[in-house]
């Protein structure tokens, strides 16, 4: 497949390359993209883009599914994305319950489970779930994208305050159950690029906030969420900015973090649950202390106008739960961020886009890893 490339030569990897370029072409055109259109596109000749195309053929990637409309000489054959054999699986893990989605290579999803667990069982009730899907789907499975709170550095948890994870060697475990590649991501990074899709748009540099049972951020530079040395970009979560009185008791131990004033329990109240649609996201606040919410929402702008003034990005976008709130919330938190600090800029702040499945992000990293190709916002619509 695409991904395997440790040993390929010079030759070969500028043939990996091209595949990659044809596959995207047909990608963005399934169901109209000939092969001369990819020699037309790619500058390749005639004879290698119908190798190429003949390798995806192979590798079910493609599939030639009709013929273009006449234009005076022979009908071209159109190309379409082979929607009928490769799967990626994508499973989201969250506190208290986990989603779980076999997608297609055309976007679509053909298989969906949720569970709910507990601390005390969540290892075995995830791992039994997986073992379910491995039985039923597992010679048709390409890979594996995990998305989970917390840091990670694409095979260990190197920690996860929520799932009370802390060097866990996750992607190899599963790796084995599944008998695919697993790739650990960080829900926030995922999140982020899900956004990049849902907006259409990946120049430049953005900030994205997570609002949830936790609170964290990520950069992503041209779309692509941006990695420190440490694997921790974005971890603000339990950083202390509420001091005093005011300051309340945080999970970690600690008082006055970031998420011990804006995470949506923290403002909600213990009844929140991430699995809330907006609807029921506006019922709790509707009976939510005022004042909780002007905190979140202070606290929250603060940090915002610390790390524009450090990061200079183009825009701050604030993702999660923070779609209940509404823009009433979003206001508070403008109103906060309103004067920046001298020889700094005002950012916009905004909401998430929206309209596409919740797991997108981490198909988009599945996808992205194993085939070096990626997805429209119409190709993943909820």
């Amino acid at each position: 497949m695409l991904y395997a490339e440790d040993e390929l030569d010079g030759q070969a990897l500028v043939r990996r390359g091209n595949l990659r370029r044809a596959l995207q072409l047909v990608f963005d055109n399934s169901g109209s993209e000939t092969r001369a259109g990819i020699a037309r596109a790619t500058g390749l000749t005639a004879a290698t883009a119908s190798s190429l195309v003949a390798e995806l053929i192979d590798q079910r990637l493609v599939a030639e599914v009709g013929q273009a409309a006449s234009t005076g000489g022979k009908r071209a054959t159109v190309l379409a994305i082979d929607a009928t054999h490769h799967l990626f699986l994508v499973v989201v893990l969250r506190y208290a319950d986990a989603h779980a989605a076999l997608i297609a290579l055309d976007g679509s999803s053909i298989y969906e489970e949720r569970i709910v667990y507990t601390s005390e069982d969540r290892d075995q009730v995830i791992r039994t779930m997986l073992g379910r899907i491995a039985n039923r789907f597992g010679a048709r499975l390409l890979a594996a994208a995990v998305q989970l709170p917390g840091a990670t550095d694409g095979r260990v948890v190197l920690e996860s305050v929520q799932l009370e994870w802390v060097d866990l060697p996750l992607a190899d475990e599963l790796s084995e159950l599944l008998g695919a590649p697993v790739l650990l991501v960080n829900d926030v990074d995922a999140e982020a690029v899900a956004e990049t899709i849902a907006s259409g748009s990946s120049g430049g540099r953005r900030l994205f906030l997570h609002m949830g049972i936790g609170v964290g951020a990520t950069v992503t530079l041209d779309g692509e969420p941006e990695a420190g040395p440490h694997a921790r970009m974005g971890e603000i979560g339990h950083v202390r900015v509420v001091f005093g009185d005011e300051a309340r008791a945080c999970p970690c131990g600690r008082r006055g973090c970031l998420e011990s004033a804006a995470s949506m329990p923290a403002m909600l109240g213990p009844g929140f649950d991430e699995g809330m649609d907006a609807a029921q996201v506006r019922a709790l606040i509707e009976s939510a202390d005022p004042a909780l919410l002007a905190g979140g929402a202070i606290a929250l702008g603060r940090v915002i106008t610390m790390l524009t003034a450090m990061l200079d990005p183009g825009e701050v976008v604030i993702g999660g739960s923070a779609a209940g709130l509404g823009e009433e919330f979003l206001d508070l938190v403008r109103a906060e961020t309103e004067l920046p600090p001298s020889g700094t800029v005002r950012v916009s702040v905004r909401g998430a886009t929206g309209g596409i499945v919740s797991f997108a992000g981490a198909a988009q990293f599945a996808l992205r890893t194993a085939l070096g190709v990626r997805w429209s916002a119409a190709q993943l619509a909820e």
